[in-house]
């Protein structure tokens, strides 16, 4: 009998396990795959997650970055350099995930790789979670199993309201950069972008509005010649998002549910290793506090979650859904002003919430779509 079983072992996983067992919880973590594992992903992760834990990331990480580098189908670039910021982490999720659960177990938490779970049965005061190796048991159970993963449908939620947004990723060492890339104009209804990494680059691709991705060999070809980049001899991969599509119940009896299960990442950047390792750690704590007997601490998760990440979110998507339908005003009314990259930065670091800047910034887009008021 454990404390709490977590299913599945990335970043929002891994963050719950952590927290939980350095409270002296039993903890099991429970992942289909073998650890370390490729996870197909960009690989950006913001500085702010340090202050979350109290042991160094720096094992784990691939690369810093300190400038951003934006292009307008690759021509008409601003590049700046990050003021008064801690670098951008780069990270290679094999080594960062696996790095983050075996800071879990150094506190003591179990990890059962190679672990596929079958089915959840709850019973009286504890779930009865079945797996290919036979039952366990926990009295709380985390459903951390990705945008994929069945744990939501068999907790009972109803189908959620969600967009998804493909990628594709490329991994090379065809190319040199030291600045994380952003391509505007090449994608209808998205973007590209190239995160390099010590051994190589990572170049994903990603729509935010519309679900088709049939264009996106032709562009990824497209962007990936133009650095000299031949796709037939590069990994390539498909993966979906779960984008953050309004505020939805995140806990059921005695459960929660956290990262990509709970359709978090940025509507406006894809963002998702940061808010995936916050919600880690904020079930981590409501966890704990239910343990310890608290009656509503699973409930004051959702609420947790909704106010210190949904009300931005909320913000990101009106902000995303205005930029991405008018890219090319976006672009130069956002994009190129000085400000923009610094500020944008901020928020990936959480040292600004959109709600600081997308007001402003959705005028003064909105404003040049009225004829005659355009600047």
């Amino acid at each position: 009998m454990y404390d709490c079983i977590i299913v599945g072992a990335g970043p929002a996983g891994g963050s719950a396990a952590y927290h939980l067992a350095k409270r002296g919880r039993s903890v099991l973590v429970l992942e289909k795959e073998a650890l370390p594992r490729y996870k197909p992903c960009g690989g950006g992760v913001s500085p702010q997650v340090a202050d979350w834990f109290d042991f160094d990331f720096s094992p784990a990480i691939s690369l810093k970055i300190d400038t951003i580098r934006y292009t307008w189908k690759m021509e008409d670039p601003v590049a700046t350099k990050l003021s008064g910021l801690e670098p951008m982490w780069m990270v290679q999720r094999d080594v960062f995930d696996h790095f983050l659960i075996q800071q879990a177990q150094a506190q003591g938490a179990e990890l059962h790789d190679r672990t596929e779970v079958t089915g959840i049965e709850f019973q009286s005061d504890r779930w009865q979670v079945n797996t290919a190796n036979g039952p366990v048991m926990g009295r709380y159970l985390i459903a951390a199993d990705g945008a994929k993963g069945p744990m939501a449908k068999w907790l009972g939620f109803a189908e959620r309201k969600r967009r998804m947004a493909g990628i594709v990723e490329v991994q090379s060492t065809a190319m040199k950069s030291d600045a994380a890339c952003f391509e505007f104009g090449l994608l209808k209804n998205g973007y590209l972008w190239n995160f390099p990494k010590a051994d190589g680059h990572s170049i994903s691709i990603g729509t935010f509005r519309g679900n088709d991705s049939q264009e996106f060999g032709n562009v990824l070809d497209d962007y990936a010649t133009r650095f000299g980049i031949d796709l037939k001899s590069a990994k390539h991969y498909t993966h979906p998002l779960c984008l953050w599509d309004g505020d939805q119940k995140l806990h059921t009896q005695n459960a929660l549910l956290a990262g990509e299960a709970a359709c978090i990442l940025d509507p406006m950047t894809a963002e998702g290793i940061r808010p995936s390792m916050f919600t880690g750690v904020k079930a981590a704590e409501a966890i704990d506090q239910a343990l310890a007997g608290s009656t509503n601490a699973l409930e004051n998760y959702t609420a947790i979650v909704q106010d210190q990440w949904g009300k931005d979110m909320a913000w990101a998507q009106r902000l995303a859904g205005l930029f991405y339908r008018v890219p090319a005003v976006g672009y130069k009314l956002g994009v190129k002003r000085p400000s923009a990259s610094q500020r944008m930065a901020e928020i990936l670091c959480g040292k600004l919430r959109y709600s600081d800047v997308a007001a402003r910034a959705m005028k003064r887009l909105s404003t040049s779509l009225i004829p005659g008021m355009g600047g």
